[in-house]
């Protein structure tokens, strides 16, 4: 069988690998600690295409594939993951859910900006109390004529202190639990919304993340995406497409541990030899390379399935998995070959563990889905979303 790339994929990945080292490695650092967003990098990301994969071209896309993206994530994640995150908040969540279920007004409206990175989008359901249970959400949305009326508050949202426009999640019905939901594209400029940065966090530093209090925020009837009480389904739609991303997120940070821990082994030497030829590092330097090819091509397999419209929820949630606990270790393994100089900041392994250590977490935690796949295989699961 053969596992090459596409020509036109193999393109992507170029043009993003070039984009990456000449236009975010320069200052990945300073960006870094500096806890800078880099919107114009957004913008040049628009510009290259990179954020119109999955949107049509009538609506400012390309529909270059669920496939692309993943590369797209990878690439710009091995030099900076905070950077990744744009591809989630702007394609995979807002993009794909707006073209899907909104109106045609919304689309025009929306997805344009969206795709050219003159928007910033992200996309809110986690609350204090509700994390991996998505549904203990306490966030109303009433219906007030043309308006729904939005009250309560959503945490721990990403780059919702930058964002212009929101996904939202809220219950139009509570008495339905899950079958209440409902989905909103909010304007984060609207009267009533407070947005309160978190600005101590372990690692995306350059990725700002806050909650969001609604305060009877007047959402337009138009902005309903899908039907009231259909908005759990978008939900767990919308998170099948968004692991995709930190699938990719993961593997392109531990691309990243892999070429500095082999370049420090090759370099650094101790008892009159590289260290690259003890043993015990090339034990960890053969573990890294092997799950980073298995991580690669869950990743890739679930987004050509993607590409494909053949439901996928249970090898997402496998390459979300595999990928997340792999990047971890590969930047354990690193900060151990690198030793004191790995904890210091003077070398990028001490900004790889903290990042690595994020996608155990976001877009449901790996115990979520060894959850989804266990009852998978038990059979105790409905059949993958699509």
């Amino acid at each position: 069988m053969n596992f090459d790339l596409p020509e036109e994929l193999q393109d992507i990945q170029k043009v993003a690998r070039d984009f990456a080292e000449k236009e975010v490695r320069p200052t990945v650092d300073a960006d870094d600690k500096a806890h800078r967003f880099r919107r114009d990098l957004v913008k040049k990301m628009g510009e290259l295409g990179f954020l119109g994969c999955i949107i049509p071209e009538e609506y400012g896309g390309n529909g270059l594939g669920y496939l692309a993206i993943a590369i797209l994530c990878e690439e710009i994640a091995r030099v900076h993951s905070s950077l990744r995150i744009i591809f989630a908040a702007n394609t995979l969540g807002p993009g794909v859910t707006i073209w899907r279920y909104g109106t045609e007004e919304a689309k025009r409206k929306y997805l344009p900006g969206l795709a050219s990175g003159d928007l910033i989008g992200c996309f809110a359901m986690t609350e204090p109390n509700a994390g991996s249970d998505v549904a203990a959400m306490k966030t109303r949305a009433v219906r007030d004529g043309d308006y729904y009326v939005l009250n309560g508050s959503k945490m721990w949202i990403s780059l919702a202190p930058v964002a212009d426009i929101a996904l939202v999640y809220a219950y139009t019905d509570p008495t339905q639990r899950a079958k209440g939901m409902s989905a909103f594209i909010v304007d984060m400029k609207s009267e009533g919304i407070t947005v309160d940065p978190i600005k101590e966090k372990l690692g995306n530093w350059a990725s700002p993340v806050g909650s969001i209090t609604f305060e009877n925020v007047r959402v337009p009837k138009e902005n309903l995406l899908g039907q009231e009480g259909q908005g759990f389904a978008i939900c767990m739609q919308q998170l099948d497409n968004t692991r995709l991303a930190s699938a990719a997120g993961a593997v392109g940070v531990a691309q990243a541990c892999l070429e500095a821990a082999v370049e420090y082994a090759n370099t650094r030497e101790q008892f009159g030899q590289q260290i690259g030829r003890f043993q015990m590092i090339q034990d960890w330097i053969a573990q890294m390379v092997v799950e980073i090819e298995a991580a690669r091509l869950l990743t890739y397999r679930a987004a050509y399935l993607k590409d494909k419209g053949v439901p996928n929820t249970r090898e997402t949630s496998i390459a979300k998995l595999f990928a997340s606990e792999m990047a971890s270790k590969c930047a354990d393994y690193a900060l151990r070959i690198y030793s004191a100089y790995g904890y210091s900041e003077e070398y990028p392994v001490a900004r790889y563990f903290r990042d690595a250590k994020y996608y155990q977490i976001v877009e449901g935690t790996s115990n979520i889905h060894k959850l989804i796949i266990a009852l998978d295989a038990l059979g105790y699961r409905k059949a993958n979303r699509s």
